[in-house]
């Protein structure tokens, strides 16, 4: 049987650090990054010389972005790796930096997320393999087919899954890093503009621009610069899988999930009932009632009713996209699994302010990257 992380030796997040995801701007990416580079020291009480490695995830920017902007910190000749994996860039590039901890190759790893809204094209385009459909379907078309999908088969409306967004967005409204920070009523989500089947603009999420850092390291690390784990939180499993071929090829999407998810918890030696806080691919409503089923959260057909009885409500059994999610946190795709990080590493602590889930002990972060890969992590306050 493989290693996993608990395996190995413990890897904590020892700080966190965000630029606010926003609308596109004038502001250079460099600002963006460094902005949530330099919180995340802060954070660590550590100083850039004590940084070993670093990973920057990115999915819009040109190549190698990170020498460039992390030279302004000074020149210390840490090896820089660039990860880009679609929506999943951050989440892969945190479970690298934990495997290079833990496997005892450096103490102290930078994991760094930024992003602005460019023009890229689809590896799709260029494989040579055709679609039927290639001019009439894009990500919102395809959800809100499987958002029909999934109404027929478990009698949920339109309202019902829209439920998702007046959730995030009031979790949004109090997070001072979200893109949209502002209570949503239901008839306000359903009355936006009309993107495709039943979804509206605020059942989407926003793709804007942003950067969000966090501190991996090793106990052995974090003495050595006079540190203790007061603050740490432990990364106790991570998790990630590619697609394969499913029975259902409508939904693979939340058949990796299940696939991952199951994994990570297994490795981690808990259940889904064990879940404190969850931040999940929530970039259109009905991704969230998918993925909360898939990983465990409930059985099939389940979330909508849970979710009109508070359960995933911050206070609730289990506070799901308490940062607000994709749907209002925004999703800048090289910093959103890092700041998943960052919200879970909070909360554990007992940092969040209006936002906190009462006693949170336990968090999962998952992103799904086109549907391609999948990244699942469970973290735990020690």
């Amino acid at each position: 049987m493989t290693a996993t992380l608990k395996d190995l030796r413990p890897a904590y997040v020892a700080g966190i650090g965000f630029h606010r995801y926003q609308f596109i701007s004038e502001t250079p990416y460099v600002e963006l990054g460094l902005t949530a580079v330099r919180a995340a020291l802060a954070d660590a009480a550590l100083p850039w010389e004590a940084v070993e490695s670093a990973y920057f995830a990115k999915a819009l920017l040109p190549m190698a972005p990170g020498r460039a902007m992390l030279r302004h910190l000074g020149a210390t000749g840490l090896p820089i790796v660039h990860v880009e994996n679609a929506s999943a860039s951050g989440s892969a590039a945190f479970r690298h930096a934990c495997m290079e901890v833990a496997a005892g190759l450096a103490d102290i790893v930078l994991v760094v997320g930024v992003d602005k809204p460019m023009p890229v094209s689809r590896a799709e385009s260029l494989a040579r393999i055709g679609n039927l459909a290639d001019d009439a379907f894009a990500p919102f078309t395809h959800f809100a087919l499987l958002a029909d999908a999934y109404a027929s088969r478990t009698g949920a409306s339109v309202e019902d899954i829209a439920l998702v967004a007046v959730k995030n967005h009031r979790n949004g409204s109090m997070n001072q890093f979200a893109q949209h920070q502002k209570v949503r009523s239901l008839d306000e989500i359903l009355g936006g503009k009309k993107i495709a089947g039943g979804f509206t603009s605020l059942q989407c999420t926003p793709v804007g621009e942003g950067a969000a850092a966090v501190i991996v390291a090793s106990e052995e690390g974090l003495r050595r610069c006079g540190l203790g784990l007061d603050r740490a939180v432990r990364v106790v499993s991570s998790a990630g899988r590619s697609q394969r071929v499913y029975d259902d090829a409508t939904r693979y999407d939340a058949m990796l999930t299940e696939e991952t998810a199951a994994i990570a918890l297994r490795d981690a030696q808990i259940t889904a009932a064990h879940l404190d806080v969850v931040e999940l691919h929530d970039a259109f409503t009905v991704e969230e009632v998918e993925y909360v089923e898939a990983m465990g959260l409930c059985g099939d057909g389940e979330a909508i009713p849970l979710l009109k009885e508070g359960a995933f409500d911050i206070g609730g059994r289990c506070a799901v996209s308490a940062s607000g999610g994709l749907i209002s946190m925004g999703h800048p795709i090289g910093p959103t699994g890092v700041g998943q990080i960052g919200e879970i590493t909070r909360q554990l602590r007992g940092e969040a302010g209006a936002r906190q889930q009462p006693g949170a002990r336990t968090g999962l972060a998952h992103m799904v990257g086109v549907g391609a890969v999948c990244y699942v992590h469970v973290l735990q306050r020690p």
